[in-house]
């Protein structure tokens, strides 16, 4: 599947749709896959198609410390470390096994307030 497909398209538009309502996101190209930045710096979250063949439609993000082992322990078919950033804390969020976007949500405004300069994270808590 590749975010052209349906499946891959419809979760795209629903990042996007939730990124844009986060303050000062823009979205841009990055190691080749759609990636959200705040203040076209620092890294919100990237969406994958099988990366390096993993065969998963998933969301990375920054997650608070001691998330990511708690998310992957509780639901291991739903989350796992993604390779080069996990060791940094950051969750994979599948997203092609029926995403909650309500939970997708909370996930990256955790994230967003993690990344996101204090000036924004006012903003976002308004």
């Amino acid at each position: 599947m590749s975010l052209s497909s349906t499946e891959g398209q419809a979760a795209l538009d629903e990042l996007r749709a939730l990124c844009a309502s986060y303050p000062e996101v823009s979205e841009r190209l990055s190691h080749g896959s759609p990636t959200f930045f705040i203040r076209d710096k620092k890294t919100l979250c990237s969406i994958w198609n099988s990366h390096h063949d993993d065969g998963r439609l998933a969301m990375w993000c920054p997650a608070p410390v001691g998330v990511q082992a708690e998310l992957i322990d509780r639901e291991p078919e739903r989350f796992f470390v993604p390779k080069y950033v996990g060791h940094r804390g950051w969750i994979g969020l599948r997203l092609d096994i029926d995403p909650d976007w309500d939970e997708v949500d909370a996930i990256l405004r955790d994230a967003y307030r993690l990344v996101a300069p204090k000036t924004l994270v006012k903003q976002l808590d308004a």
